[in-house]
């Protein structure tokens, strides 16, 4: 099955059961020809495989201080920080990258997480622990409410907007759809080809809301008229 199917069929299934490795690798494989998802996936399994304390403690400490897993602070708007597989060869990422990498190490360990779509920086949370958040981009950093909102108007300038409704778990369709809305927006999509694969990957997840599903259909038309 080549990415594209692998992608439409694993965006398929039903946001709780859903694969969110394999539909981040199969989006990684757009850029990258020739990833082998399968492989990708295995590097996970034994990132899972060594980590000392199967907790989601643990774990912060595995990825974050072991292994030095970190957010690209130097160059943010590198494509690369969006591609999993990238992000598991540099340890170098964006929040939603490096959130993918917890909530599937953490599945794989037992200690379930949680994505949270913060509004401008995607955070984590424990799925057993309550009011306690996770920044993966500034080393996993633990963060209570306060810390939150601080967080939501340093990105935003103020803290207006901000409430505790914006810390609530993810589904892992938004997720995957915050990660091709990022690319959408981003440098990669000066390439109209790159733009092509984007936007029929953002069409094919399920329940899209109709007004970005008009806007992503037309701009796929519009790159479809860039190659005819």
């Amino acid at each position: 099955m080549d990415p594209t199917e692998r992608f439409a069929a694993a965006v398929a299934a039903p946001a709780e059961e859903m694969r969110l490795d394999v539909a981040a690798f199969c989006l990684a494989a757009h850029a990258h020809p020739g990833l082998d998802v399968d492989r990708g996936c295995a590097r996970l399994d034994e990132l899972a495989r060594r980590c000392p304390t199967p907790t989601f403690d643990g774990m912060r400490a595995y990825l974050f201080q072991a292994l030095g897993f970190r957010g690209n602070e130097r160059d943010y708007g590198d494509p690369e920080n969006s591609f999993l597989d990238s992000v598991l060869t540099r340890r170098v990422g964006i929040p939603i990258s490096l959130a993918v990498v917890m909530m599937e190490v953490g599945r794989r360990i037992g200690a379930p997480v949680h994505g949270v779509g913060m509004p401008g920086h995607f955070l984590v949370m424990d799925a057993a622990r309550e009011g306690v958040w996770c920044d993966p981009f500034h080393g996993g950093a633990l963060y209570d409410l306060d810390d939150c909102r601080r967080l939501f108007s340093r990105v935003h300038g103020n803290a207006r907007g901000f409430s505790r409704a914006l810390l609530a778990p993810t589904d892992a369709h938004s997720i995957v759809a915050r990660m091709l809305g990022n690319l959408e927006t981003g440098r990669l999509a000066a390439d109209p080809m790159a733009l092509g694969w984007m936007c029929e990957l953002h069409l094919s997840l399920p329940d899209l809301p109709a007004d970005q599903r008009e806007r992503i259909s037309a701009t796929r038309r519009a790159v479809r008229s860039r190659w005819n």
